[in-house]
């Protein structure tokens, strides 16, 4: 090779070594293929609840789709809300992602956190969510819901209802509904669905709303379903009416939850990890675990979970201010 070539080699090499390292499709030409080593699944709850269980069922239907193994890693504390700082230290290379509950971003609303769920996290899909129901003891008077509020309509301040924490799902959805009709009353916040359970199946409180840990209690005998807040019926409770058929259109809290990446990870690694896991979810192995705590599939692709999302937020936002719950400027 002549010592013009050589140098023109020289220069195409520098050249090419200081072009941008850019995402493609995995397995291209221009970038090394993904995922290159296992995956690490951010699971922001104890090892053994409902939700890592079904996660975990979930990965193992998804390993092979991708060629990597997932490894859980169980973060639990702080309300589930550990994911998120985890999430935005982490490399935005998707080999890291989390599973994500709305509640992530309602504590950024409520608390001055140094994080925010909006910016940081990038949403990959929608996976599920869960059934709230209001409930009420097995003697009590109310055989509806539209009772129990024409109670508390004409007897301000004396509906004394229980729920699983201020600023959670549970309370968010009660209070949506009785702010409608400017309705005041005392409300009870619970630690534990066990609690609350035994405070409303012994008449300590007139009410209470809990997502499906009520199951056995209703099952029982001990407390009666009035409804619920799903966007349809729930089958297993097919005599329950939804807060939407009682007139309340925007009364759907299911507290969803998703899978999410560190913001910054290539869209089409985004697509990839959509794709596999969309695929996965709908395995018999996944859904009957899902059925099995009386969740269900609640897909949404990943423009659609981001809208979503926002959407929530924004509707949150202005729940928690008149509830005088959004976190003061710093």
């Amino acid at each position: 090779m002549s010592r013009r070539s050589l140098i023109g080699l020289g220069a195409s090499l520098a050249a090419a070594s200081a072009l941008p390292r850019a995402w493609a499709q995995p397995g291209s030409d221009t970038t090394p293929a993904w995922p290159s080593k296992p995956l690490q699944l951010i699971v922001p709850w104890p090892a053994g609840g409902q939700t890592d269980l079904t996660l975990r069922i979930l990965c193992e239907d998804t390993e092979p789709l991708l060629g990597q193994p997932i490894v859980v890693i169980n973060k639990p504390g702080a309300a589930g809300t550990l994911v998120a700082p985890a999430l935005k230290a982490a490399e935005p290379d998707g080999h890291t992602i989390g599973q994500v509950p709305i509640t992530v971003y309602r504590h950024a609303l409520m608390n001055h956190v140094p994080w925010d769920p909006v910016t940081d996290l990038a949403p990959i899909v929608q996976v599920s969510g869960v059934s709230f129901g209001l409930l009420v003891p097995a003697s009590s008077p109310w055989k509806s819901a539209t009772e129990l509020i024409d109670w508390a309509i004409k007897h301000p301040g004396e509906l004394i209802l229980g729920s699983t924490g201020i600023g959670t799902t549970a309370h968010l959805a009660m209070e949506d509904i009785l702010l409608q009709h400017n309705v005041s009353y005392v409300h009870v916040p619970y630690k534990g669905t066990a609690d609350q359970m035994l405070a409303i199946a012994g008449a300590q409180i007139m009410a209470g709303v809990n997502s499906t840990g009520f199951a056995p209690w209703v099952d029982r005998g001990q407390l009666r379903l009035l409804a619920t807040f799903n966007a349809a019926r729930n089958p297993r409770w097919p005599d329950a009416p939804t807060m939407r058929e009682l007139g309340y259109p925007q009364a759907v809290y299911t507290s969803p939850w998703g899978l999410a990446a560190p913001v910054g990870t290539p869209p089409a690694v985004i697509q990839k990890l959509h794709d596999v896991f969309h695929k996965a979810m709908y395995s018999e192995l996944h859904t009957s675990a899902l059925a099995k705590y009386d969740q269900s599939l609640d897909y949404l692709n990943t423009r659609d979970y981001r809208q979503a999302v926002l959407a929530t937020v924004e509707r949150e936002k202005k729940l928690l201010a008149r509830m005088n719950l959004l976190a003061k400027p710093a």
